[in-house]
């Protein structure tokens, strides 16, 4: 045989291979969509549909739980290494993006350098529909493609061993979302009677017409006329006064819950660790707490009226049928007809609802971004380039919501219709029957009532039902904020508070750390103790790892491995709360809230001791300066407040963390906007205070006179030194003096 002949073969053995790799037997199966909350998440949300897909139904809160990501390890090994872990096989396949007809779908794309993507099918043109998590199911034209299609590695997955058909999703049910909340049931209670109530007036109501034209106008009575008018006056009356009832009642819960669920979710909030914040966009945390209010009008009377509707139209249908059967079957196929095609486009809606919540999160989070940052942009002179692409999520913002607006507005149309041909069509054939003797004109009158009253109310029910399908979307966004783990905060009970160590000895002992399993150590090995009273000072380069084992010592990250005591005992057995109560910190990132400069020193106690405010403020070497303010400790700062310069910021900040009188005290580039006057003033009035010191800094200024120096480079401890450092930048050269403070290592040498 010829190598021709062969190469034929093969290329014939291959293209039969992929046919079979694309053909699907499955039933029923779905891609589902599945959205990120963070950019890091791509891959993890891509890895979520693949797995629902083959029969794996899993959610986000449940894969966060057992996978970490991050923006660097946010690669295409990673993928394959966590879909190995969910027991699916992969496999690497190079092409180009004229070639994805050739994928076994649905199967993982590299999209925009920075991101993943699920294709779920190639259109005939060339383009194709792939499940975005950032953005939800998205049309990609071929010229488009061939842009964002941005490497030539595609992952294919199938089940391998041990892969199970399992649902491990946890929906955000109601119980999650509203936390414990007192005196819902009973409300409810109210409504639902109260509703009742008035649909036996409903009910009443058209009675009065039939008896008025079958028994008072059509024998002459009049007297039967006016006690049926002064009967159903009553009648109006009481449906008045329970209607009022009800609308109160329905008021009174709705404020009442609304509070309770906002309270529980916001404080759920405040317990979440550091690291939830960290990982997400401002205007994306605000934007799903915000969800609440827009769940708030569904559940508030929605869900009563919802079920209150329901036996209503089962009530009323039994009544048109004791009328009429061949009027109430006109009816009947009407309202069927209408459920049927509300329930076709609800798939579309939710779709473009669901896209339409993304976005419209990712424009408030870039119009607070811009707030934000408003200062930088006009010195980069960049207003017009922040505002195109403000109005560039705008718009994609609104044309998803044109298109929900469009489905509604066709659905609303058709209903009116619906409604118009029901209408004549029992007017046509009520008529026929009441020329033929079957129905009197005030049964018609009746009917007609009734089968208005009918549409009505199952239509109703039929948008509500959808409405609170279309909830769900809202409650998985709220669902991001409530179920996720709360900061470990228990320890030590109020019983054994006084047992608190009185040893402010901090020990750091084989502590290791890195953000993620994929991801490189940051700290390794780590060994320190801090003893009760002393003052040393972390240094090295940037990006060395001095923060981080900062916000490990505060207990604001969790080791990898190691441990961290304070007084002899693991902080995690202390509490986070019990051993914050003991501690003091200026971080880099820490701002100051609206409010005086009362309020800031003492972080809003309800009574502030003036005579710490007045001391704390001496030892952060601000009080003189304040005392020179117009309005002194009573300035308002931060919101319509003075503005302040950054080392007056630094000053304040410092004088918040001397407020609690901690025991220990961290200090990361606290001072390094103050000048050196001044922060030598700072470091004198310290250095007298029963506090263990711990500091970060690059300067020398924020170091002098400090006798231990500890020096971090790769994640560990290069260097342990205790001789008192005394006036650096003397013994430094001039032209290294008050630069970063990598330099100091050479001081260092020297002592």
């Amino acid at each position: 045989m010829t190598s021709a002949t062969t190469r034929g073969h093969d290329r014939l053995r291959s293209t039969a291979e992929q046919a079979t790799q694309r053909l699907r037997f499955g039933f029923g199966r779905k891609l589902p969509l599945v959205l990120q909350a963070d950019p890091s998440e791509s891959g993890l949300a891509c890895l979520a549909m693949v797995a629902g897909f083959h029969g794996h139904l899993t959610d986000m809160s449940t894969l966060r739980a057992r996978f970490v990501m991050s923006l660097s390890t946010m690669n295409a090994k990673t993928v394959v290494d966590i879909g190995a872990a969910l027991h699916l096989q992969s496999r690497s396949t190079r092409v180009d993006h004229k070639q994805l007809g050739r994928l076994k779908l649905p199967c993982i794309l590299h999209w925009d350098m920075n991101h993943f993507v699920v294709l779920k099918r190639v259109r005939p043109d060339g383009g194709i529909v792939i499940h975005d998590p950032a953005a939800g199911e998205e049309r990609v034209k071929p010229a488009e493609l061939a842009r964002r299609f941005t490497d030539i590695t595609a992952l294919e997955f199938k089940p391998g061993p041990g892969f199970q058909s399992q649902d491990l999703r946890r929906p955000a049910g109601l119980g999650w979302l509203l936390g414990k909340v007192t005196g819902l049931k009973r409300s409810l209670l109210q409504i639902a009677m109260l509703a009742l109530s008035l649909q036996v007036f409903a009910l009443a109501t058209p009675l009065f017409m039939q008896w008025v034209v079958d028994s008072g106008v059509a024998t002459g009575d009049r007297d039967l006329v006016q006690l049926l008018a002064a009967g159903f006056v009553l009648l109006v009356l009481a449906q008045v006064a329970i209607g009022l009832m009800r609308s109160w009642v329905v008021l009174y819960m709705v404020s009442h819950i609304n509070l309770q669920w906002l309270s529980n979710t916001f404080t759920h909030m405040l317990r979440l660790p550091a690291s939830y914040f960290e990982r997400r966009q401002l205007g994306e945390v605000a934007s799903r707490f915000q969800s609440i209010h827009t769940m708030q009008g569904t559940l508030g009377t929605g869900f009563v009226e919802g079920a209150v509707d329901g036996v209503m139209a089962l009530t009323l249908l039994a009544v048109m049928f004791f009328y009429s059967v061949p009027l109430t079957l006109v009816v009947v196929a009407a309202a069927g007809l209408y459920a049927a095609l509300r329930w076709a486009f609800y798939p579309s809606q939710r779709r473009a609802t669901e896209q339409q919540l993304v976005l419209a999160s990712k424009e408030q989070a870039l119009f607070m971004e811009s707030v934000q940052n408003m200062q930088a942009i006009k010195l980069f002179n960049h207003e017009p380039e922040r505002r195109a692409r403000w109005l560039d999520a705008v718009v994609d913002s609104m044309n998803r919501l044109l298109v929900t607006q469009k489905i509604s507005l066709g659905l609303h149309s058709f209903k009116t219709l619906l409604m118009g041909v029901e209408t004549v069509a029992v007017v046509w054939l009520a008529a026929g029957l009441a020329m033929d003797n079957s129905l009197s004109l005030g049964m018609l009158f009746a009917f007609a009532s009734y089968k208005t009253t009918f549409s009505q109310r199952f239509y109703a029910l039929i948008d509500k039902l959808v409405d609170l399908q279309m909830m769900r979307l809202q409650g998985d966004r709220v669902g991001d904020i409530v179920r996720a783990q709360a900061e470990r905060s228990s320890g030590v009970s109020n019983a054994n508070r006084k047992k608190l160590p009185e040893d402010a000895t901090l020990e750091v002992r084989g502590l290791w750390f890195r953000y993620a399993d994929e991801l490189p150590w940051v700290l390794q090995d780590v060994n320190i103790v801090f003893q009760a009273g002393e003052a040393a000072a972390i240094v090295g380069a940037s990006g060395c790892g001095k923060t981080t084992l900062v916000k490990l010592m505060l207990g604001l990250l969790q080791p990898t491995r190691g441990s961290i005591l304070f007084g002899g005992v693991p902080i995690e057995s202390l509490g986070n709360r019990a051993y914050r109560k003991l501690i003091g910190a200026v971080m880099q990132e820490d701002q100051l809230l609206a409010g005086s400069l009362i309020d800031n020193i003492s972080f809003f106690t309800e009574r502030a001791n003036m005579e710490r405010v007045l001391a704390s403020s001496n030892t952060a070497s601000i009080h003189d300066e304040i005392e020179r303010m117009p309005m002194g400790y009573h300035t308002l700062v931060g919101g319509m407040g003075i503005s302040l310069s950054s080392g007056q910021k630094q000053r304040l900040l410092l004088a918040r963390a001397l407020y609690k009188r901690p025991k220990l005290l961290f200090l990361d580039e606290a001072t390094s906007h103050v000048d050196a006057k001044r922060e030598n003033l700072i470091n004198e009035a310290l250095r007298p205070l029963p506090i263990t010191r711990i500091i970060v800094a690059h300067r020398a200024e924020a170091i002098r006179g400090i006798p231990r120096v500890i020096v971090i480079e790769n994640g560990t401890v290069a260097k342990d030194l205790s001789s008192v450092i005394v006036n650096v930048t003397d013994t430094m050269p001039a032209n290294h003096r008050n630069e970063n403070f990598p330099v100091l290592n050479n001081v260092l040498s020297l002592r």
